[in-house]
Order: structure tokens, then C-alpha cells, then sequence
């Protein structure tokens, strides 16, 4: 029997509607018509009154620890932030400093952001890239960058975009296949037991 794999996607984004959290939705869809996938939404934006202002992970309130522990827990992660001023948002730091330091340890991790304009588009390689290594997470080839232009009312519309997503995901696919198949592995192992 084939388990679903569960994705996480995380969107930085503090407005609703979202273009990262828009983007997100779009990744997820096109991996679910890939393979078999268990998905979940983390939007900052809505956790942000509940956790912006505290310090220490045992502070937090349940709502957040539920979010916290299905990241830690996922077999494959989605994250998008819009780019603010050259950078990931202090709130989707902020969310990932609570992350526990080897919780992401070879967890694939499809990296995305939003933008004003392509002048911010290295944001993935220069400021998500460097953040996931420190969790030792495994951060797909591609990463998606979209601004602006490429939304009408909040969903994905550009041609070029959707086929970077669509090339994106399908050069995950074997990682993706491997995580699925060592995850199958374990839990004929507990199975076993």
C-alpha cells in the first residue's frame, strides 16, 4: 500500500489574499497531479497575532505548536515569502527560528517568493537557499520567482511562470519518489514490528 506523501506548504505573505500564498496553492496542485499527497497550508500572515511577538517556542499558543509540528513533521516542504526589502520577511524568520534545529534534515524543500519585479529574483539563491542549509534540509534544484505580473486576482496566469513551476516540480519528482519510497520502507517497518 502506497502512503501519501504530506506537503507542507508555508507562505510568509501578511496579506489575505496572498500572491505567495497563491503561488504555494499553484506548486501543490501541480505536485498532486504528479503523485499521491497528503496537503497542508501554513499562512503566516493569519499566525502572526499569535506568535510575532514571542521569544521562546514554550510561549507559544497551541494553534502555532499545531503548525510548528506538522512542518517538523512533513515529508516535503513548499515555502514562499514575498520579498521585502531584498530579503524573506522577519515574520517568515521569525516562524523558522521556532523550527527545531535538526527537524528539517534532508526534508526536500521547494523554495519559492514573490516579488514587485525581477530585480529580486536572486532572493531564493542569496537568502532561502542559505537559510534552509542551516537546517540541512534538501532544497530542490528549482526555485520559483514570481512578481506582480504574473497574478490576475491572486492566481497564477503567467504561461512562462506555469511552466517553470511545472519543469520545477518535475525535476523533483525522482527526490520526491525517494522520500515516498523511504517513507513506504518505514512504515512497513512499524508495520513489521
Amino acid at each position: 500500500m502506497t502512503h501519501p506523501l504530506r506537503v507542507v506548504a508555508i507562505s510568509g505573505g501578511l496579506q489575505s489574499p496572498s500572491k505567495s500564498a497563491a503561488l504555494t496553492e499553484h506548486i501543490l496542485n501541480l505536485i498532486a497531479e504528479e503523485i499521491s499527497i497528503e496537503q497542508h497550508s501554513v499562512e503566516l500572515g493569519q499566525l502572526a497575532p499569535l506568535f510575532a511577538g514571542e521569544i521562546w517556542r514554550t510561549q507559544l499558543p497551541d494553534a502555532v505548536e499545531r503548525k510548528l509540528a506538522l512542518v517538523e513533521q512533513a515529508d516535503i516542504l513548499v515555502v514562499a515569502t514575498p520579498v521585502y526589502r531584498g530579503s524573506y520577511t522577519g515574520l517568515f524568520k521569525h516562524f523558522f527560528d521556532f523550527i527545531h534545529q535538526y527537524a528539517l534534515v534532508d526534508k526536500p524543500v521547494l523554495l519559492a517568493a514573490t516579488g514587485g519585479s525581477e530585480r529580486h529574483a536572486l532572493v531564493i539563491d542569496h537568502q532561502l537557499r542559505p537559510l534552509f542549509s542551516f537546517f540541512q534540509a534538501r532544497t530542490l534544484p528549482l526555485g520559483i520567482y514570481a512578481t506582480d505580473k504574473d497574478f490576475v486576482d491572486y492566481r497564477v496566469q503567467d504561461v512562462v511562470l506555469i511552466e517553470r513551476i511545472r519543469l520545477a516540480v518535475q525535476r523533483a519528482l525522482p527526490l520526491l519518489e525517494l522520500t515516498r519510497a523511504a517513507k513506504h520502507a518505514f512504515v512497513e517497518q512499524l508495520v513489521v514490528a
